[in-house]
C-alpha cells in the first residue's frame, strides 16, 4: 500500500487533486445534510442573513473558491501551502457547485425539480475528477506509450480525433457521455456512433427528412428515459433530497 501511495499519488504531485476531492464531497455531504435540517427545522442551525437579505452558501464559496485556486497556482503542487490551498478549494467548490442551479437559473430554485441540476453536476465532476486521479488524462493521452508520446503527430491525431467523438456525441445530445469522453475516448465513441436525441442539433439536422429515423429515435429515447429516469431520481433524492411537490399537482 506504501508503494502505491507513494508511485501513484505522491510521486506524481496528485496529493493536492486528492485532498480537493475530499474536501469537495465532504463539503457536499454536510452542506446537504445541514440544509436539510434547516428544512425540516431540527438543529441549531438556520438560514444566515445580513441586513434582511439572504446569504447563500454560493457566496462564501466563491470566496474560498477564488483563495484556494490562486494559492494552489502559486504554491505548486508540492508542500504544505499547496495541500492547504487544494482543501480550501476543493470546500469552495462544493459550495459552489451545491448552488450550481440557483447559479444557471438567477433564482432559488434549490428545493425545486430545477435544483437537481446541482446534484447532477456534483456527482459528474466527482467522478472526473476520480477519473484523472485513477491516472485517466483528457483526449486518452494516457493510453500512448512513452515512444508514442514522443511522436507529436500521434499525440495530436489522438487528441484531435478523440475530442472529435466528444463533439459529436455533444451534437447528438449525449451530453454526459461526450464529457465523460472527454477522459474516457470509448465513452465519447459509444455516444457518437448511436442515434441523436430528439431534439438535438444532429436530429434536427440530418434526420428532417427521414421520418424512420426520427421516430426510431424519439422511441429509443422514451424507452431509455422510461427505463433510468425512476433510478436517476431516487439516487438524487438521496443523495441531495426530495423536491418540494409543485403546487396544484398530485
Amino acid at each position: 500500500m506504501g508503494d502505491w501511495w507513494q508511485r501513484n499519488i505522491m510521486e506524481p504531485g496528485k496529493l493536492p487533486l486528492l485532498l480537493a476531492l475530499g474536501a469537495f464531497v465532504l463539503t457536499f455531504v454536510i452542506t446537504r445534510v445541514v440544509t436539510r435540517l434547516i428544512r425540516a427545522g431540527k438543529g441549531p442551525f438556520g438560514n444566515v442573513q445580513a441586513g434582511g437579505v439572504h446569504i447563500h452558501h454560493v457566496v462564501p464559496g466563491i470566496v474560498l473558491t477564488v483563495i484556494g485556486g490562486f494559492c494552489a497556482v502559486a504554491g505548486g503542487r508540492y508542500g504544505f501551502g499547496s495541500a492547504v490551498a487544494a482543501v480550501v478549494f476543493g470546500v469552495g467548490a462544493g459550495l459552489v457547485l451545491d448552488e450550481f442551479a440557483l447559479i444557471l437559473h438567477l433564482d432559488d430554485v434549490y428545493w425545486t425539480e430545477a435544483g437537481r441540476k446541482s446534484v447532477e453536476v456534483v456527482v459528474v465532476t466527482a467522478a472526473l475528477v476520480g477519473l484523472v486521479l485513477a491516472g485517466f488524462t483528457p483526449f486518452g493521452v494516457d493510453g500512448l506509450s512513452p515512444d508514442e508520446r514522443q511522436d507529436r503527430a500521434n499525440v495530436i491525431a489522438t487528441v484531435a480525433g478523440n475530442f472529435f467523438f466528444a463533439l459529436l456525441a455533444l451534437a447528438k445530445g449525449k451530453g454526459r457521455l461526450a464529457i465523460f469522453g472527454v477522459i474516457v475516448p470509448v465513452v465519447a465513441l459509444v455516444g457518437a456512433v448511436r442515434l441523436a436525441r430528439p431534439g438535438s442539433p444532429w436530429a434536427r439536422r440530418f434526420y428532417g427528412s427521414r421520418p424512420r429515423a426520427r421516430a426510431k429515435s424519439r422511441l429509443r429515447a422514451y424507452h431509455h428515459d422510461r427505463r433510468w429516469a425512476r433510478p436517476s431520481r431516487a439516487v438524487q433524492d438521496w443523495i441531495g433530497g426530495r423536491p418540494d411537490p409543485v403546487p396544484g399537482r398530485r
